[in-house]
């Protein structure tokens, strides 16, 4: 299981994939709008979406859990 967390703090400007999903390493989940740049998020490790747990236009902060891979 991996946890991929937010790098910094912004608004969630895009979700890139859904819940069920199978993605590949390095493959973008969402994209942060912080000081009017998008900041994509990538997994670390291919798998599937297990959960996501944001929506577009939600803020996280920085170390927020945004999706679980497994």
């Amino acid at each position: 299981m991996t946890e991929v967390k937010a790098n910094m703090a912004g608004n969630v400007w895009k979700v890139v994939v859904k819940q069920g999903d199978s993605v590949e390493a390095d493959q973008d989940v969402v994209i942060l709008e912080s000081m009017k740049m998008e900041i994509p998020i990538a997994t670390e490790e291919a798998g599937t979406v297990k959960e996501l747990k944001v929506a577009e236009g939600d803020f996280v902060n920085e170390g927020d859990i945004i999706a679980i891979i497994d």
